[in-house]
């Protein structure tokens, strides 16, 4: 049986898939693991530390399955090939190298929601959630849903928010998907207003009619997709006979 991962990203637990739950084809094994500090689960003693990540998530990220990243989550298990035995395929999702670009989510831009966010974090938040579901076909219904999955509370402390934040910022992953020694795929909302254009071009599949939370406007579409993925990387064991 196939296995994917899925990894949330800044500022959402994995609450975040649940609209995926019903969409899933026989024949996967799906979970959806928080990251330290998110959820309940015991934060990381240095939240910045990708090492000490790697040790927490080794269990959850096993090499036998398809890790797929939505965005910081795509920045973070590229930053974990470093660390881990790699993956039969990694998937980046509403990510590209790298979070901050000219053309998109500029580094002034990132630096004064940093700046916003120390003022005031849930005030900070709130409008992050707003901003990347801009690009969805219908942003307050996707809002909504959004609240109805993850309330209104924080899923994280501020300590472990505020590291994500300075990962936007620092990681680059050119490097590391260069030399991957996975397959790497990339899918993206067509409308995510957080990509540049090149970002999105680059996509091996842009989702139609979405932006960046393609879990939430389009949950079957984006399942699908992700299903034909881990069909085209199942175990040797589990492909079909080839037909004469």
């Amino acid at each position: 049986m196939t296995r994917l991962v899925l990894l949330s990203g800044w500022g959402c637990d994995a609450r975040i898939w649940q609209p995926l739950a019903p969409c899933w084809s026989a024949g996967l094994e799906v979970t959806t693991p928080d990251w330290p500090g998110y959820a309940g689960r015991p934060p990381l003693a240095d939240p910045a530390s990708l090492g000490e990540l790697a040790a927490a998530m080794a269990a959850d990220l096993p090499a036998e399955a398809i890790w797929v990243g939505w965005s910081l989550g795509g920045l973070l298990t590229t930053a974990l090939l470093d660390h881990l035995p790699s993956p039969r395929a990694l998937v980046l999702l509403g990510i590209g190298e790298r979070f901050v670009h000219p053309e998109g989510v500029s580094a002034q831009a990132l630096a004064d929601f940093r700046h916003a966010f120390e003022r005031s974090p849930d005030t900070a938040r709130e409008h992050f959630l707003r901003w990347q579901l801009g690009g969805e076909p219908d942003p307050r219904r996707a809002r909504r849903d959004l609240r109805q999955l993850l309330g209104t509370t924080a899923p994280a402390s501020i300590e472990t928010l505020d590291a994500g934040l300075g990962q936007l910022a620092r990681l680059d992953n050119r490097h590391r998907l260069n030399a991957a020694s996975c397959q790497v795929r990339r899918l993206a909302g067509a409308r995510d207003p957080l990509l540049a254009g090149e970002v999105l071009a680059d996509a091996d599949q842009q989702i139609a009619d979405a932006g960046h939370c393609p879990m939430l406007s389009r949950p079957q579409h984006l399942a699908a997709s992700l299903a034909a993925i881990a069909d085209t990387h199942r175990p040797d064991g589990e492909r079909p006979e080839p037909t004469s």
